[in-house]
């Protein structure tokens, strides 16, 4: 049978310390892809995931990087491999931008260095230690929404709150001012969530605080040749097709505003037929949340020797 394949790129959260280090040995290109992202950065990119330490990788300007990396050279080797071009793509955050770079948007060194550019737009954005995310499970987006929406219209300007990441339903990420997001997970929980919790974030990413990363990137994103996608591409801000190279960019820079509307996104691949969703980076995370959109998708991940070869064998024509 014929099954329509979609790849996705997970975001932040996703990187670890020795990702991807068996690959080494036997695939250069993996090396390659990394040698390349060094070269743009000014400094080795696989000795830090590699060795760490840790705190640094997890810095977001390091992160970004890390993640974009790591998500192309898994992307290159599936190719590689045989895996045949899927339908669609898309990714979560930041692996949006590894989409882009997949799908030919952009090239994989501007891709490098503008999201290194992005984690630093997005660490000083916003003071350290005023904002940060929240995750709360049990209630559905809209009552997320409201409650966010209820805080910052009748609370004062450490008050300001909003949904960030619609993951699946019932799991909806929050962001903002410290005294808001305490309000929001009060509220939440007096609404019936199962859990609502603080996460261990930085900044309040896909907020209303970070209006002036937002504003930055959009000078460094203009002067970036970006192309028409060689294949379909699903972007965060909308949850649907773009094909315009003038409004994805234009996207980028309101993703970094708004809400991931991930649900939507994963139901709009099954609305268009994809059956099968493979997560193409490191860790399990989108593939996790795809289940829960989704149970008929079949969900496969590529970030080891043994799920490359597994996803070949499912994959391949």
């Amino acid at each position: 049978m014929d099954h329509k394949v979609a790849f996705v790129f997970p975001g932040q959260g996703s990187q670890v310390v020795g990702m991807l280090s068996e690959f080494a040995a036997t695939r250069a290109s993996v090396l390659d892809t990394f040698a390349e992202a060094s070269a743009v950065l000014g400094y080795d990119l696989w000795q830090l995931v590699q060795n760490g330490p840790e705190a640094q990788l997890n810095q977001t300007e390091f992160t970004q990087p890390a993640l974009l990396a790591a998500s192309i050279a898994l992307w290159r080797l599936a190719r590689e491999d045989g895996i045949a071009e899927p339908a669609m793509l898309a990714g979560h955050s930041l692996g949006e931008y590894s989409a882009l770079v997949a799908a030919g948007v952009i090239d994989f060194a501007d891709g490098i260095k503008l999201v290194q550019l992005r984690g630093q737009f997005m660490q000083t954005a916003v003071p350290l230690g005023e904002g940060s995310m929240a995750a709360v499970l049990g209630l559905d987006d809209a009552q997320v929404s409201a409650i966010c929406s209820e805080i910052t219209l009748n609370g004062g300007p450490d008050d300001v709150v909003q949904a960030a990441n619609y993951n699946a339903p019932g799991q909806v990420v929050i962001a903002g001012k410290n005294a808001g997001l305490a309000r929001a997970i009060e509220a939440c929980k007096a609404a019936g969530a199962k859990r609502a919790m603080a996460l261990s974030v930085s900044a309040p990413f896909h907020s209303v605080l970070m209006q002036p990363a937002a504003e930055k990137m959009a000078i460094e994103l203009a002067v970036v040749d970006f192309r028409a996608p060689a294949i379909q591409i699903i972007q965060n801000v909308d949850a649907d097709f773009c094909q315009h190279p003038d409004k994805i960019r234009e996207n980028l820079v309101q993703q970094m505003t708004s809400a991931v509307r991930w649900t939507e996104t994963i139901q709009l691949m099954a609305g268009a037929g994809v059956t099968r969703v493979v997560e193409c980076g490191p860790g399990k995370v989108l593939a996790g949340l795809n289940k829960r959109i989704d149970k008929s998708l079949v969900s496969l991940s590529i970030n080891s020797l043994a799920s490359l070869a597994e996803g070949v064998e499912e994959l391949s024509q």
